[in-house]
């Protein structure tokens, strides 16, 4: 549930550390070099004073910066400690460099939220970094996996498979509907977690199998920018 905002929480957190906005920037810094993300002195101005939200990709800068959670820095209601451990099973942007590239098969949408339909579209294609061994992309929509660093709007590399491993997430179709979630098995039920709180789990019987498929393991996901 969503109590406050990044204003709010921002403000939060320079009384509690006795922090300047100055502060925040030169924390900030390593981030922005390493991710060729450009946080400026105007932009964190108008974040403290709630003229402007940040986007995704400075979110993400002043989440690692300060050492909290992108989703408590957002206003949900969660913890704010960042598991220094999130990145076992995270799917981090890719660094901005130069890079090669190949064309990959788009098939549409799919939901980090409630499941939606995915329209396959097979003449479709992304040109993206060649070194990402994968078979097709989609584009996510939603925020309930934005503890896995993948936002509204950014492109999820597939590789192809029938199955994945336990915690892995997974491009999965229900009842032609698809999302995308962190796959948990059990003996007698299947458990489709998001991964922010926000998002109940979705559980579905071993006997409801056959109106379940599992399309592909999610392997990477970044900013696309048309």
């Amino acid at each position: 549930m969503k109590t406050s905002n990044t204003s709010k929480r921002l403000k939060e957190i320079m009384d509690t550390r006795g922090l300047k906005q100055v502060d925040i920037l030169e924390m900030a810094k390593p981030y922005c070099q390493k991710y060729g993300i450009r946080l400026g002195r105007n932009d964190l101005s108008q974040y403290v004073s709630g003229k402007v939200t940040p986007g995704q990709e400075k979110l993400t800068i002043l989440g690692l910066a300060l050492g909290v959670t992108e989703t408590w820095l957002m206003g949900y209601d969660v913890p704010m400690e960042r598991d220094n451990n999130e990145k076992i099973n995270s799917l981090p942007h890719h660094d901005f460099k130069p890079v090669s590239k190949r064309k990959y098969k788009y098939l549409g949408e799919i939901a980090c939220g409630e499941p939606i339909f995915a329209d396959e579209q097979y003449e479709t294609y992304i040109e993206l970094d060649s070194d990402i061994h994968a078979d097709f992309v989609l584009r996510a929509k939603g925020d309930s996996m934005i503890n896995a660093r993948i936002h509204d709007g950014d492109i999820v590399f597939i590789k192809e498979q029938p199955d994945v491993n336990d915690g892995e997430i997974a491009a999965v179709i229900i009842d032609d509907e698809a999302t995308l979630k962190r796959v948990y098995k059990y003996d007698d039920y299947i458990m489709l977690n998001a991964e922010n709180p926000a998002y109940k789990p979705i559980q579905i019987q071993k006997t409801d199998a056959k109106n379940i498929q599992i399309i592909g393991k999610a392997i990477s996901a970044m900013i696309y920018f048309k």
